[in-house]
């Protein structure tokens, strides 16, 4: 297969920073949330009432908190307060708050960037199940940040979050498949995962897939309106760079295919929805 995946992976460390704090705790619920569900509101809207909890040591309200801090939610923007609290409770076992720190190293966010301290709290959410730090993990060693590059290794925790449904760790697992790194090249299984991941919506997955139904890769034959329908999905949910990129190649595939096989990608498109 030519570049286009891994022109594509130059998108991994934009995905780290659009995915951190997405992942809440498997816990159970804070006495913040209690009391919000007692009083009949989705999230009580009182910083002072999540501050008070937190300061007792609750560990999902720390997390909160430092959350509001990343996102300034409520109070300004702190990269260091939300660091400060991430690990109040990422150090109680809050697994939510672990990725969330690991990710704030990972970045350097309120703390100098240092991947051995990022992968080492990936590595705790990741034990305990959760697909994000599983997802973190494996990109860790996918790029050698913070441990010695290891492909195989890789694979082991991408196919760990994948299997549990998580889109950027289908992808990037398609991209082993794809590439035969880790893993002997199957291009049958990296479509399969490529797939999985572009049926969520994941603009990146549905790039590559289209690259493959052009290139005959996909399913053993060159098939431009599937090509043409995934990479106009693509462009239509990408932004920046990575759109244009995506358009440009939707164009250049018009290009080749007749009006009626153009009318066909297009209703496609228009009719898919994310699964």
């Amino acid at each position: 297969m030519k570049s286009s995946w891994m022109i594509a992976r130059l998108t991994t460390c934009v995905a780290v920073i659009l995915l951190i704090g997405s992942v809440r705790s498997s816990a159970a619920p804070s006495a913040f949330e209690q009391e919000a569900r007692t009083i009949g509101q989705a999230v009580p809207e009182s910083i002072d009432r999540l501050r008070q909890l937190a300061d007792g040591g609750d560990a999902n309200a720390q997390a909160d908190l430092g959350f509001r801090y990343l996102q300034g939610r409520g109070v300004t923007r702190n990269d260091a307060e939300a660091v400060r609290w991430f690990r109040k409770a990422a150090e109680k076992g809050n697994s939510a708050a672990q990725v969330n720190l690991g990710g704030m190293y990972d970045q350097g966010w309120g703390v100098p960037q240092n991947y051995s301290e990022a992968i080492r709290w990936y590595l705790k959410a990741a034990n305990q199940g959760v697909p994000l730090g599983q997802y973190y993990v494996g990109s860790m060693y996918d790029l050698g940040h913070g441990v010695p590059q290891d492909y195989a290794e890789a694979v082991r925790w991408y196919l760990k979050a994948a299997e549990q449904g998580v889109g950027l760790a289908q992808t990037y697992l398609g991209g082993m498949y794809d590439q035969g790194r880790g893993v002997p090249q199957d291009y049958a299984e990296a479509a399969k995962w490529f797939h999985k991941a572009a049926e969520q919506g994941m603009a990146l997955a549905q790039f590559v897939l289209g690259t493959m139904y052009e290139e005959g890769t996909a399913g053993g034959s060159h098939d431009y309106v599937q090509a043409h329908m995934w990479v106009n999905l693509a462009a239509s949910r990408a932004s920046g760079d990575a759109q244009k990129k995506y358009a440009d190649y939707r164009d250049r595939l018009a290009r080749e295919m007749t009006a009626q096989q153009i009318a066909e990608a297009q209703r496609l498109a228009r009719e898919w929805r994310p699964k």
